[in-house]
């Protein structure tokens, strides 16, 4: 079984982390859902739709590109094609939070580029509270599969906290199983810098599965806003030094 043998999207109820180190410390775990889902089909249950408004929604207009302007997998195919990676044949999954009753904000989704049941390349699309997005295209020389056991680096780009400057280098991890997904990144810029981790279950996507994460987690991306200025509040707090936000990168992906 390849890890995109079922069109059918699945649901990730998992929980992601946040280790900020340095001379200012702040820590957090919160429970967040996302959805893994094949960016071609519009499969899904009742509760769940592609492009559409519901409880639970994907749009193309969310992902691949500026925010509200995405291009959705033609973009992810294009920016792999221009790296030099041949996208025939390829499955390309896209891992996202889910918009709730029409709402949306993804801090960071992810295009998985299989190869069968090999990752190939994987596309980080990191989005800030202030509207800007940028890419990082994580892949081995050549291509090669990644795996578990990868370090994949990419040079910070995009301003994501105000409390932290646009400097330093991240480093990637990701362990995709079949029925399990652990995604490690890490920042380190020589001062203050963070890890942060998302982890959770695979699981096929259902409306009850979605019914019970909208009880268990109410307002979905909402909440997630809520919860990032809960924890910008708590450095401010802490003494952290505020950095205005600079000028967005001109290019789109890196």
């Amino acid at each position: 079984m390849t890890p995109a043998s079922n069109i059918w999207p699945e649901h990730l109820a998992g929980y992601t982390t946040h280790a900020r180190r340095g001379g200012i410390q702040n820590a957090f775990r919160y429970g967040v859902d996302y959805v893994l889902i094949d960016p071609a089909s519009d499969a899904g249950p009742t509760l769940f739709s592609r492009n559409g408004w519901n409880l639970a929604a994907v749009h193309d207009k969310n992902h691949g590109g500026p925010p509200k302007a995405g291009r959705g997998l033609a973009w992810a195919e294009e920016v792999l094609t221009n790296a030099g990676l041949t996208c025939a044949g390829l499955r390309i999954l896209l891992l996202a939070q889910p918009s709730f009753l029409g709402y949306c904000f993804n801090p960071v989704s992810f295009w998985l580029a299989y190869d069968g049941a090999t990752l190939r390349a994987v596309i980080a699309e990191v989005t800030n509270t202030f509207g800007d997005r940028h890419s990082y295209l994580c892949a081995e020389p050549g291509f090669a599969p990644i795996t578990a056991h990868s370090r994949l680096s990419a040079q910070k780009i995009l301003h994501v906290s105000p409390f932290q400057e646009v400097a330093g280098t991240y480093r990637f991890i990701f362990d995709i199983g079949t029925d399990r997904i652990a995604i490690r990144i890490s920042h380190d810029n020589g001062t203050d810098g963070v890890v942060a981790t998302l982890v959770g279950n695979r699981a096929p996507l259902s409306n009850a599965r979605l019914i019970t994460a909208t009880l268990r987690r109410p307002a979905g991306a909402l909440r997630t806003v809520i919860l990032i200025h809960w924890q910008a509040l708590r450095l401010k707090l802490k003494g952290a030094r505020y950095r205005k936000r600079p000028r967005p990168p001109e290019q789109e992906v890196s």
